[in-house]
């Protein structure tokens, strides 16, 4: 089964996951660093993996023009019916049908670790952007998904601070992951990629970018001193098409 084809899979459960107010990292914290870090509106967004569509709404309401792509059927609907007025299409990261120069900006957010193939997405996110263009993306980060904390934390010691950090299989190795999670009654089951640096910004270079922004992002709201303040949950990626 390909990347996209276990996202339909889950493309219910994702709705309700994604939609559900401060339930995910994407309200707590996430959203924030990542706006942060766009070129100011008002500018044109082509929005890679763009799932349910609450990436772009957001952009929208900060007065960026967003065209928000997923191979979903499923989560294009569910975009087109919470946002009638956006515009999102059904088509791989790798094919857009759009012509070239048609943004400014291009996000992918929380994708690179779920699209099939990297370098052909970037290379066509190369294509769409204007010279002198940006791309910005976040991702799981490699240590995140290269390993674990020993341990479950529980309700009397969240924090478990102490805890160590463990890898038991290759950091290098690109491998296929599945993280099955029920919280607050919501069941949610993750299949991935994990890539390690430089399969994350390889891509990016290859297709002709030069990378001018990196940030590592810990999960902020939890206590001083817990697991993932020690460890970085996300890896947020920039770069820039050259002019000329």
């Amino acid at each position: 089964m390909s990347l996209q084809d276990a996202w339909e899979t889950e493309a219910r459960n994702w709705i309700a996951w994604a939609r559900k107010p401060g339930h995910d990292s994407y309200w707590r914290f996430h959203r924030d660093v990542f706006l942060g870090g766009l070129p100011p509106s008002p500018a044109r967004v082509v929005d890679l993996g763009c799932g349910e569509g609450r990436l772009p709404r957001d952009l929208r309401r900060l007065g960026y023009e967003v065209i928000g792509i997923d191979p979903s059927e499923t989560l294009i609907a569910a975009a087109r019916q919470a946002d009638p007025t956006g515009d999102y299409q059904v088509a791989d990261a790798a094919a857009v049908p759009l012509p070239d120069a048609s943004a400014d900006l291009v996000s992918a957010f929380m994708t690179p670790q779920d699209i099939d193939d990297l370098d052909a997405a970037m290379r066509e996110a190369f294509r769409l952007l204007v010279p002198g263009g940006r791309i910005r993306t976040a991702s799981v980060h490699p240590i995140n998904s290269a390993g674990g904390f020993a341990g479950a934390p529980t309700a009397r010691n969240a924090r478990v601070a102490d805890a160590p950090f463990e890898i038991i299989e290759s950091y290098f190795e690109t491998r296929r992951y599945r993280d099955e999670i029920e919280r607050d009654g919501l069941p949610m089951a993750f299949t991935s990629l994990h890539r390690d640096l430089e399969d994350l910004a390889g891509p990016i270079l290859r297709a002709g970018f030069l990378i001018d922004r990196v940030v590592e992002v810990p999960d902020s709201t939890s206590p001083p001193g817990s697991r993932w303040q020690r460890i970085p949950l996300f890896l947020h990626l920039g770069a820039i098409k050259p002019a000329a």
